[in-house]
């Protein structure tokens, strides 16, 4: 006798199942996320991966030292931003989640790189699943786009795209977007846990047993975490998130997570009329609107994966002196934040209790890395004094709570950087600054303290 399906409740954030309803997810605690959802045993003929078992049935162990290497068999995308943040180029049989929010450029991206791919002789499919061929070729005309050998192919039936792919052979896959695609095999709506896991985990098993590299679009939550299961980030080999504000025309391409490759790595883009354009030197492009005479703005040198990048860092002190003043910070972390002004006001005797405090990142760009923290008590320090600090200084280093300016890693190429685009003076931690004396034009400055660097800034 056929088995009932089986009903299931589950979270829509992390997948965590119950059999009975739940309004708080007891696994990470988001309330309202429980949905219900049905599974159907999964057929035993075809595998746990229907037609493609090959690999779920191969139990042969292969010594380490008979295994080829292909570090060297990487294919460029033909966009250099893109190969950077891939760490060199497209891996055969990668399954690569291209993450963001609606609009921010994914679809341009992908097509983009598969016109690149099919004008090098490579076959492409394209499978969308929220446009028809007709608005995806009235896009590509508009980014001036050839592809010769770009397929196309509108459906969201998992097992009919499958079906496509064994009878094209297609050299990459591309799927826009994994939460509308569905499988026959699972009762529940496209986007939902079950479906996404299921589809991902096909796709996954299909790209390792034929070599193939298939790269999925995501779209993501309020949150900022992409839609569907937390799962989906483990089963894929790279995740790259798209940053960037609709109100400015770069946008940047993180690496949170990549097998083959150095992850935190970013790739700059400017979006223009003809698409995502790659920016060679990003520094420049954040620094291009620095205001001249202005206090409570310093340059500091961050470090994205392996790229040395100078950013602007502005601070507003409004004296208000209310009760407790207010805290905003945009582009940084807010808890670090308050704690850089708990060791203003505790080390160097600043009253800032009762003032409006705001920090924010020029551009848009999101720094995660405790270097900045020299850059962000220089730039408060600024616009409380209200003194301008020399725009030919960058600064860099790590704060302690005791007031100590700690090292940090990659000094070396932080300072080569400022170098390059010509600042005469950089503000350092002392354990960093040996090595770097014999820089040409550039004057740096080793300090211990936060006393020793206001020293220098003012």
């Amino acid at each position: 006798m056929a088995k009932h399906p089986t009903t299931v409740f589950v979270c829509q954030s992390c997948g965590h199942q119950a059999r009975k309803f739940f309004g708080v997810c007891p696994d990470c605690g988001a309330p309202g996320t429980a949905v219900e959802e049905q599974f159907r045993p999964t057929p035993q003929a075809g595998g746990i991966f229907g037609g493609f078992a090959g690999l779920a049935s191969r139990s042969e162990a292969v010594a380490f030292p008979d295994i080829e290497s292909q570090d060297d068999a990487r294919t460029s995308s033909g966009i250099e931003e893109l190969d950077r943040v891939l760490g060199g180029g497209i891996v055969a049989g990668s399954l690569v989640l291209i993450g963001g929010s609606p609009g921010i450029g994914k679809s341009t991206i992908v097509i983009q790189m598969a016109d690149s791919l099919s004008q090098n002789g490579m076959r492409v499919l394209y499978v969308s699943g929220e446009e028809s061929e007709r608005q995806i070729k009235m896009r590509g005309e508009r980014l001036g786009l050839s592809a010769e050998k770009l397929l196309l192919l509108p459906e969201t039936n998992l097992q009919s795209i499958l079906a496509v792919i064994e009878k094209v052979r297609p050299d990459l896959v591309i799927v826009d977007s994994i939460q509308t695609v569905f499988s026959e095999r699972i009762e529940s709506a496209p986007g939902s846990v079950s479906q996404v896991r299921d589809v991902a985990g096909q796709l996954m098993v299909f790209a390792k047993q034929t070599a193939t590299p298939v790269f999925l679009t995501g779209h993501v939550t309020k949150e900022g975490s992409i839609a569907g299961p937390k799962t989906l980030e483990h089963i894929v080999d790279t995740v790259l998130y798209f940053e960037g504000d609709r109100h400015h025309n770069h946008r940047i391409i993180r690496a949170t997570k990549n097998r083959f490759g150095a992850a935190n790595e970013i790739g700059v883009f400017e979006m223009t009329n003809s698409g995502l354009v790659p920016v060679g030197n990003p520094s420049e492009l954040f620094l291009q609107e620095r205001p001249e005479g202005a206090s409570g703005s310093v340059v500091t040198v961050c470090m994205e994966g392996t790229r040395p990048m100078l950013v602007e860092v502005q601070a507003l002190v409004s004296g208000v002196k209310s009760a407790s003043g207010r805290r905003m910070a945009q582009g940084f972390d807010y808890n670090r934040t308050s704690l850089l002004i708990a060791v203003l006001e505790k080390r160097l005797g600043f009253q800032l209790a009762g003032d409006d405090i705001f920090v924010n990142v020029a551009g848009g760009l999101e720094i995660d890395e405790p270097a900045a923290d020299l850059g962000v008590i220089a730039a408060i320090a600024s616009s409380f004094r209200n003194l301008q600090i020399d725009p030919a200084i960058a600064v860099f280093g790590e704060v302690g709570l005791t007031g100590e300016v700690r090292g940090v890693l990659q000094a070396q190429a932080r300072a080569r950087e400022a170098q390059t685009l010509g600042f005469k003076k950089l503000i350092l931690p002392e354990s960093n600054k040996k090595g770097l004396e014999k820089l040409l034009g550039i004057r740096v400055v080793g300090v211990r303290t936060l006393e020793q660097a206001m020293d220098e800034l003012f």
